[in-house]
């Protein structure tokens, strides 16, 4: 089967849309298709894990959406060569991660020329899509079947235009995390992951991590691996402290290597998480994970994670501590056991039979 992977947002920013595009191009192309994945940003020349082509169009903008900046492109010539390039590929299904997300897409999604999945990943509402129900109600009439990362996703979207969609996952491929060697020292490591923006709560762990140190003889090494628009108010707070490294934003090499070197992950969000993919990446990494208690990691964190309560720097700092003095071998053997459910190779299956569907469906209207 030939499938064109769409991503709205450019695999040059680290993100987990763009993750599961990749990750979806391994898997398929192990099981003999072929795979292109097309996205913006016409100035990234890089060379990503995967034997599918990838074909970048456009400029990039950072727009506002859902309390982070999204990687997009706004150009109507992007959206037209894009639209060509699939075409030219002669698709037997189009796999949409994030449809509705400007621009790259659209042009692919409204000429209709071949089956159409859709794989929704936003949680939350906000104007964008309170504006936009009119256009995206359109849109939404050239997908032949709609999925969703996780019931928030989903409602999300059922909200903002009335698709029902089916809730799936977000997998990813466990072999990868254990391939790395664990490198544990005499140090407590602390990792945390993500963009530089509010809503990742990265600003609630250096409170946490000098809070602590600041009282104990036990102390915590923090490292921020990520960047943005809040890098340097974020460097500012831990005011030069020697236990804060801020590492910059990691390729996929360098992210496994860190949640293997981690006595702890720590997911710190305080909104707009759909799914919590990182949660069950730090367990696949027989790593103990620490997570806000936020709607978006409900899934992935079933009580496999310490969770505290977001935006709380005390609760933050006194669930680090807990789940420290828990850990076990059994622990960390049943975490890794759950984040085994959540495998790309397990979502696959699923999405192959999706695509069938959604050939016949498209096949009976034309």
């Amino acid at each position: 089967m030939r499938v064109a992977i769409v991503s709205p947002y450019a695999l040059s920013v680290f993100g987990g849309a763009q993750e599961q595009a990749l990750s979806m191009s391994r898997e398929l192309a192990r099981r003999g298709h072929d795979v292109v994945i097309v996205a913006p940003d016409r100035d990234d020349h890089a060379t990503y894990d995967t034997p599918a082509a990838i074909l970048r169009f456009g400029p990039v903008l950072k727009v506002p959406a859902n309390g982070s900046r999204a990687p997009l492109t706004l150009s109507p010539r992007a959206a037209r060569r894009a639209a060509h390039a699939v075409a030219k590929f002669r698709p037997d299904v189009v796999h949409f991660h994030e449809p509705f997300a400007p621009l790259v897409g659209w042009g692919v999604l409204r000429v209709h020329a071949a089956p159409a999945v859709a794989t929704f990943h936003r949680g939350g509402g906000g104007p964008a899509l309170r504006l936009t129900g009119p256009l995206l109600r359109r849109l939404a009439t050239h997908l032949d079947v709609s999925t969703a990362v996780s019931e928030s996703a989903a409602s999300t979207i059922r909200s903002a235009c009335g698709i029902e969609p089916t809730v799936l996952f977000n997998g990813f491929e466990m072999d990868r995390f254990v391939a790395t060697p664990r490198e544990r020292g005499d140090e407590t490591v602390l990792v945390v992951l993500g963009r530089h923006e509010e809503r990742k709560g990265v600003a609630h762990a250096i409170n946490a991590v000098r809070a602590h140190n600041a009282t104990s003889e036990d102390r915590w090494r923090l490292v921020v691996l990520g960047d943005g628009a809040q890098r340097r108010s974020l460097e500012a707070l831990a005011a030069g402290d020697t236990a804060i490294e801020f590492v910059g934003a990691p390729n996929d090499v360098e992210k496994r290597q860190w949640l293997r070197r981690a006595n702890a992950l720590i997911a710190p969000s305080i909104g707009g998480e759909s799914f919590g993919l990182i949660l069950l990446e730090g367990m696949a990494s027989e790593t103990v994970v620490v997570a806000s208690d936020i709607e978006g990691y409900h899934d992935a964190a079933s009580g496999f994670a310490t969770m505290f309560t977001a935006g709380d720097d005390t609760s933050l700092e006194r669930a680090i501590d807990r789940a420290l003095a828990e850990e076990t071998p059994e622990s960390i053997a049943r975490a890794t056991a759950h984040a085994s459910e959540w495998s790309m190779a397990t979502l696959m299956d699923r999405y192959e039979d999706l695509y069938s569907l959604a050939r016949k469906r498209f096949s009976a209207t034309r």
